[in-house]
């Protein structure tokens, strides 16, 4: 089977890059390019794409308004590809939170080369976006945070237990299935870390915009940082996170190190933490993605007498690393993304 593809970039030169790197591949069609939505909708009248590579900062109408209305009208996997400068990130998590499928960055400058370079990855992405459940987005509110005393805020941290932590590993698909599992989870939760496959520059705007939307407090990892109730730790980009025990406390560790499975930060590196760290207090979720990090992980964790669980295939938007999970006996359970919240102490 062929997957059909629409590039959508007002760089000519972009356009005409990734239709050479994705006609190399024996099952992956450039079908059609457009230098902006307005021409990518005369080119979908006439055939509607499997996979769209859309480009966001364009001429006449912006990708964003462009996903926004495809995908409330008939929702269709979308790759976004993205500056690696500070303005793309936060409009590529928009853009992700809007029902994008995933992010291909790329520099401000040796575009070209930086895509030929890439050209594996980018047949990967795309494969993965082919065989992905795109569905309809909601709009999500903002929350209204308590704003504690400050002796308040020292009595939490002294009294608060760490006997218990959480730690989450995703990828495709991902910023979605965490938006909806920490939007719905209280101050009460246990401390809970994670990795989410996203390049550098990107996790600090996306734990920042997650925030916005959480009753918890969630940040960017820092290495020293406890694992708190009513506090999320996201992996930086380019960095891995580690679960470390001090005392009766958890606290994070934060590293440059070689990729592991392909992606640093990687999920078998926190999950493996959590197994040595805190054993059968921890418990491990493995969430939508594509390929197999984590699942090693989840396996050491539930050896060590751990809770682990792994979504669904039926609301996963890429059932990869939860179905290798599953396959090597790592999964204790397997839950609906519905039914998370209430294991981390909310609402299901």
């Amino acid at each position: 089977m062929t997957i059909d593809v629409l590039v959508v970039d007002d760089s000519a030169v972009v356009r005409q890059v990734l239709t050479a790197v994705l006609n190399e591949a024996p099952d992956i069609n450039v079908y059609a390019t457009a230098s902006d939505p307005i021409f990518a909708q005369q080119q979908m009248q006439k055939k509607w794409p499997d996979v769209i590579l859309l480009d966001i900062e364009m001429p006449r109408m912006d990708g964003l308004t462009f996903l926004r209305r495809l995908m409330s009208e008939q929702p269709t996997p979308v790759i976004i590809c993205s500056s690696l400068a500070e303005k793309g990130a936060e409009l590529s998590l928009q853009a992700l939170s809007a029902g994008a499928i995933d992010i291909i960055t790329k520099p401000q400058l040796g575009v070209k080369d930086f895509l030929l370079d890439a050209k594996h990855l980018l047949w990967q992405t795309v494969r993965g976006a082919a065989g992905a459940h795109v569905a309809r987005r909601a709009p999500s509110a903002a929350v209204t945070k308590p704003i504690p005393h400050a002796h308040a805020v020292d009595l939490v941290t002294m009294t608060a237990t760490t006997d218990s932590i959480i730690v989450i590993g995703t990828s495709t698909g991902g910023t979605q299935a965490l938006e909806e599992i920490l939007s719905k989870i209280p101050r009460t939760c246990p401390g809970i870390a994670v990795v989410q496959h996203m390049p550098e520059k990107f996790t600090a705007a996306f734990a920042k915009r997650l925030d916005g939307l959480c009753e918890v407090d969630i940040k960017e990892a820092e290495s020293g940082d406890r694992l708190i109730p009513g506090r999320v730790l996201i992996a930086p980009g380019g960095h891995h996170l580690e679960v470390q025990r001090s005392g009766a406390q958890y606290v994070a560790k934060v590293f440059r190190g070689p990729s592991v499975n392909r992606h640093c930060p990687s999920v078998d590196v926190l999950f493996r933490s959590a197994a040595r760290a805190a054993g059968r207090n921890a418990t491990g979720i493995i969430l939508t993605g594509m390929g197999d990090d984590g699942a090693r992980g989840l396996l050491e964790m539930r050896q060590a007498g751990c809770r682990t669980i792994a979504q669904d295939e039926a609301s996963c938007v890429v059932f990869g690393m939860p179905k290798e999970a599953i396959s090597l006996g790592a999964a204790k359970e397997v839950m609906s993304l519905s039914q998370i919240p209430a294991v981390l102490g909310g609402r299901a």
